[in-house]
């Protein structure tokens, strides 16, 4: 071609491919406009102007690109594209029919086919996902992000011997892929042999990002753990944290304005919305929620939705607080003003998409404690379950999870003084409440109080909710429906003790803890 050849519209959209795949975005928004110029119904052009605009995280904007492909050629790569972006907005149910759209159409090469499975996965629908990686897989072997996502699904869908194949594969790609090692870890998979132990020491040394040493760290300390060495695993995690801990303004300030906050609403009044259906599940993390909800789930009336946000998205659209955090003390305090019946029938909306059409659903998000108050003038007839467990317990138990490092909400568990000064907030935020809500509606149940009578605590939990006993209710680890945790492992055994009282083998690591607790008066270490 000659110098003064024109470019023709198919090279002018290659080059827009190859400069977004280098993150070359202004060449690559240039060509595409280029492209536009010439012939408006270019769909390729709106497409990949749709992913360099998501790439810069502008969703909003991406989904008017995509429905402008769309327009034009209702292609499944243009819908799966779409899907992600409302997904990121929290527009889940658009995001699944849109995924849905994508899926039913034939020919998905394999970055569609993990981008459907990525929606469905973020929606909460793990087992529809699983299919969509494994053809990823299959058509693209090569990917070990395919072969991760495809792990983490499988995972949550109970299939642990094929999730842990799926994480080999990963980590045979890619023997540095952090996630890979760190959700090996959460299997109980990572060997404590010095062999395997070295190269994930060394993996940990050569790492910058406090997030990659944060995972790897974690997994490190997992494998001592495994080997019953409590205190060389105790060590570890804080190496892990000091990292991200350092690149963070100290979380105590921005949770003491949040429980301040949440007490505030326990005097709220709204006619609220009546619908029986919902079953919150709450407390704080790791202390026996997702143990809760398979117990309840075993019901034949019951089904779980899995840890939602719905509640909170509903809450913060109709405040339209400014901040970018769906949780904050500024939604609390509005929440007043706003027409709780409307977010509580907003919420069963939304939920339902997920929840299907069972007489009673679960949300088990355990931050929804938070929203306790609000909850129930939302939806005055459902039931709210706050699980409780030994206050050492819960420090450490927190302390030791490997939480998602993009939430901010988390933050306290990278110091151990912190999270024992959380657990406080937390205690008092739950004796607000227990005053405040009629016990038909909350009630508490300890975690220690399941396992040493396990059919008399669900025995009770299901009459709370209203409902007759069914004995399935206590073979909770043949449930097979999906468990998207951190406990999702745990939950496909039999019932067990040994996490009750664990927090003493961890004692001389964990004083600057058990100090603030013993403080507060939440333990006695002299007795």
């Amino acid at each position: 071609m000659s110098a003064h050849s024109p470019v023709l519209i198919s090279d002018l959209l290659k080059q827009a491919k190859v400069a977004l795949e280098s993150q070359r975005y202004e060449q690559a928004h240039a060509a595409c406009i280029d492209v536009l110029k010439r012939d408006p119904r270019q769909s390729e052009a709106f497409y990949l102007l749709g992913i360099l605009t998501a790439d810069h995280d502008n969703h909003a904007k991406a989904c008017e690109l995509y429905d402008r492909a769309l327009a034009i050629s209702d292609e499944g790569r243009f819908n799966a594209q779409k899907a992600r972006s409302l997904i990121a907005l929290n527009r889940r149910a658009e995001a699944i029919d849109a995924a849905e759209r994508a899926g039913r159409q034939m020919s998905l090469d394999a970055y569609t086919l993990d981008t459907i499975g990525v929606v469905f996965s973020r929606a909460g629908l793990h087992e529809k996902a699983v299919g969509f990686y494994e053809k990823a897989t299959e058509q693209a072997p090569e990917n070990p992000s395919y072969w991760y996502n495809l792990a983490t699904a499988l995972q949550f869908s109970g299939k642990l011997e094929a999730a842990e194949a799926a994480l080999r594969e990963t980590l045979a790609l890619d023997g540095q892929h952090v996630k890979a090692w760190a959700a090996l870890s959460q299997l109980g998979r990572v060997p404590s042999n010095p062999v395997e132990l070295k190269k994930l020491t060394e993996l940990f040394e050569t790492l910058n990002e406090p997030d990659q040493k944060l995972q790897i760290g974690h997994a490190i300390a997992k494998a001592h753990e495994d080997a019953k060495d409590a205190s060389l695993s105790m060590q570890w995690l804080a190496k892990a944290k000091s990292a991200k801990r350092a690149e963070l303004k100290p979380a105590s300030v921005k949770d003491v304005a949040l429980f301040e906050a949440a007490r505030e609403t326990t005097s709220i009044k709204s006619e609220g919305y009546h619908d029986a259906s919902p079953i919150f599940v709450i407390g704080l993390p790791r202390t026996g929620t997702t143990l809760v909800d398979r117990i309840l789930s075993s019901h034949p009336e019951i089904v779980s939705a899995g840890e939602l946000t719905d509640f909170a998205l509903a809450l913060k659209r109709a405040a339209t607080t400014p901040s970018r955090f769906v949780l904050d003390p500024e939604t609390l305090k509005v929440a007043s003003d706003l027409d709780l019946k409307a977010i509580g029938e907003s919420y069963i909306k939304s939920a339902r998409r997920v929840a299907g059409q069972a007489p009673r659903f679960i949300d088990k998000m355990p931050l929804n404690f938070f929203y306790a108050a609000i909850i129930h003038q939302a939806l005055p007839n459902a039931r709210i379950i706050c699980l409780r467990r030994h206050p050492a317990d819960s420090v450490l138990s927190n302390y030791r999870q490997l939480f998602a490092t993009g939430f901010s909400y988390y933050d306290y568990a990278l110091d151990l003084e912190q999270t024992a000064e959380y657990y406080a907030g937390f205690d008092g935020l739950m004796a607000a409440f227990r005053d405040a809500l009629p016990p038909d509606r909350f009630t508490e149940v300890h975690y220690e109080g399941v396992v040493a009578d396990l059919e008399g605590e669900a025995r009770r939990l299901i009459a709370f909710c209203g409902l007759e006993w069914d004995p399935t209710c206590i073979n909770f680890h043949q449930n097979s429906a999906p468990v998207a945790t951190a406990s999702s492992v745990q939950v496909r055994q039999p019932l067990y003790s040994s996490s009750v009282g664990r927090w003493k083998r961890y004692r001389n690591d964990m004083e600057p803890a058990l100090n603030v607790l013993q403080e507060k008066g939440f333990l006695d270490l002299d007795s």
